[in-house]
């Protein structure tokens, strides 16, 4: 599903190029959990952002489902992210004027899907993460472990391969978490790719593999947490 070789990616501060991800080689299989881990400025959240085509990088390559995606202009990056990918932040990213069932269709617009279509496909997402009974809530309605739910049922609608998540857990209380987890867990039993940036070592521990960065490199690379 994912192949990376050599992957380097630099930020200029200045005249001087800061180096943040130096020569990331990795390959992630369909259907695999991976945990992303690291202190603060490792590069983990760029490695993320770059995995999610939301930043390009310097040079090395990057396979996504067999398409290339080094040099991608911005409408080609955001096609691919329709169609292969999906995304969950800590801080939900919700829509504050729509409720839960127009912030889980809005990535169906992008794919010109009927308003009906949309609708129908966005309520049986939101059936399945359990929010059946709060299809018409607006974010200021709902409880953190919710806004997450609705956060991953947006990420479900459009059906990827990968889910990429960014500290899923960071807002939430240790039960919500869990639900919360179960829920990314289920996700990956269906053959979904997981790959999720976390600072917190029970959550590393609930993904199949745990990939540890520190200055920009992979420093270790194991099954487990």
């Amino acid at each position: 599903m994912i192949h990376v070789r050599a992957l380097e990616k630099s930020y200029q501060t200045g005249s001087t190029p800061l180096p943040v991800l130096r020569g990331i080689d990795m390959d992630i299989a369909p259907g695999e959990s991976v945990a992303i881990v690291g202190a603060s400025g490792s590069g983990k959240s760029t490695l993320l952002n770059v995995l999610g085509l939301l930043d390009d990088f310097d040079s090395g390559t990057y396979t996504l489902a067999g398409q290339n995606a080094r040099g991608l202009t911005d409408a080609r990056a955001a096609t691919m992210r329709n169609q292969l990918l999906g995304f969950v932040f800590q801080s939900f990213h919700l829509l504050a004027d729509k409720d839960a069932i127009e912030n889980v269709a809005l990535p169906l617009t992008y794919r010109n899907t009927s308003r009906r279509d949309r609708r129908r496909k966005a309520i049986e997402m939101l059936e399945r993460v359990g929010l059946g009974d709060r299809l018409d809530h607006r974010p200021n309605q709902l409880s953190g472990g919710q806004k997450q739910r609705v956060a991953i049922a947006r990420a479900l609608v459009t059906e990827p391969g990968v889910l990429l998540a960014d500290e899923p857990t960071g807002a939430l209380d240790s039960t919500t978490s869990d639900e919360v987890l179960s829920l990314l867990e289920d996700v990956v039993a269906e053959g979904k790719t997981l790959i999720l940036v976390t600072h917190d070592a029970d959550v590393a521990r609930r993904m199949q593999r745990t990939i540890r960065l520190h200055d920009g490199v992979i420093v270790s690379d194991r099954k487990g947490g």
